[in-house]
């Protein structure tokens, strides 16, 4: 009941500390992607504020679903894929499927962002069918297009023609080669507004506000809303109060079991009192061997004043248990319960009866 109650107030605790953030991550329909500070949905109601030119739009990718949508203002929208708070970096990829084409006249002029990694790329018109890494997207019927670094290109440049030579904000690391980078995201990053040091201590952005209620200076948060406060109540409740319940559950039934074996003892002292009487003289093997036995049947009918439960143990008998009755009152019991009692005792241990002095000598 303690560690119940310690439960309930951790979790009260949690989720009103939660409850303090004053925006919450937003979401685009069904998608996971959480969008928070210093991002922001253009159509999400309520009063958060996002940082200029980091707002996003909601749009449906086919295929994809509900998906946050960046516009640049000098080179169309990108859907986004990844954002990674803490590196500062976000990763686009073309709702059209062609990332190359969009890469050629990006301009991230009058936008908050940076290309990440920035090449010199040579882009060649090839033969159909030469055999070489192609830009599947820029393609047409009669030629291919290559892109890559000049100096990995250079044994195509016998068969191609070089259509130009033009700095590009790509996704490529430079371990690559040919036309494999065209199937990575863009990745672009931005300094403003700075929350690495907000983001490595485990907090988040936000705009603070005064007591007027007026959006004030940066502020890092100490969680991250609900979703840390649930993260940290499911960690909780995962390594501390499941396993404290399980222990409660093993310790209860080691309990009961005890308790019935106690309970099963005092009944059967009940119903056979003074199992040794320190006067009395049992009978010998011989005799007792002499008494009739009974291996009971499918419909465990006994003759006599018998019941279904052998008086000694209190167990109820079974087909096929061998019994052992006494000849003067015929009354029946186990046999290996019986014979134990006859060895000790003359008499019936049910009706005390002793039997006959001639049946004694057989």
């Amino acid at each position: 009941m303690e560690l119940v109650k310690l439960f309930l107030i951790l979790t009260t605790s949690l989720l009103s500390h939660a409850a303090k953030n004053p925006c919450p991550p937003q979401y685009c329909g069904t998608n996971p992607l959480p969008i928070r500070f210093p991002f922001t949905l253009q159509q999400h109601p309520g009063n958060c504020t996002g940082f200029p030119g980091l707002t996003f739009t909601c749009s449906v990718d086919e295929g994809r679903g509900d998906v946050p949508l960046l516009h640049l203002p000098h080179s169309g929208s990108f859907s986004v894929r990844h954002i990674n708070y803490l590196m500062q970096e976000i990763h686009l990829y073309d709702p059209a499927g062609c990332l190359p084409s969009r890469l050629i006249s990006l301009n991230l002029t009058s936008s908050p962002f940076a290309a990440a990694l920035t090449e010199e790329l040579t882009f060649l018109s090839c033969p159909r069918g030469a055999g070489l890494a192609e830009v599947e997207c820029l393609r047409n019927a009669t030629s291919a297009v290559l892109a890559g670094p000049a100096g990995r290109l250079s044994g195509a440049m016998g068969v191609c023609r070089t259509m130009f030579t033009v700095p590009i904000a790509v996704p490529w690391d430079g371990s690559g080669g040919g036309g494999d980078w065209v199937t990575e995201d863009l990745r672009l990053t931005w300094s403003l507004p700075e929350c690495q040091g907000c983001e490595v201590g485990g907090g988040v952005c936000g705009l603070g506000r005064n007591r007027s209620g007026v959006v004030g200076e940066i502020t890092c948060y100490s969680d991250h809303g609900t979703g840390r406060g649930l993260e940290v109540f499911k960690t909780i409740a995962l390594s501390i109060v499941i396993p404290a319940i399980i222990c409660s559950i093993c310790i209860s039934c080691f309990v009961c079991i005890v308790e019935w074996k106690a309970v099963r003892s005092r009944a059967a002292a009940v119903a056979a009192p003074s199992l040794h009487p320190p006067a009395t003289v049992g009978l010998d093997d011989s005799t007792i061997e002499s008494y009739e036995k009974v291996v009971l049947g499918e419909s465990k009918r006994l003759p006599g004043p018998n019941g279904v439960t052998c008086p000694i143990c209190l167990v109820d008998y079974c087909p096929k248990d061998i019994l052992r009755c006494i000849p003067e009152c015929q009354h029946c019991f186990h046999s290996e319960c019986v014979d134990e009692w006859l060895r000790l005792n003359s008499s019936c241990p049910l009706c005390r009866n002793s039997p006959s002095n001639s049946l004694e000598q057989v």
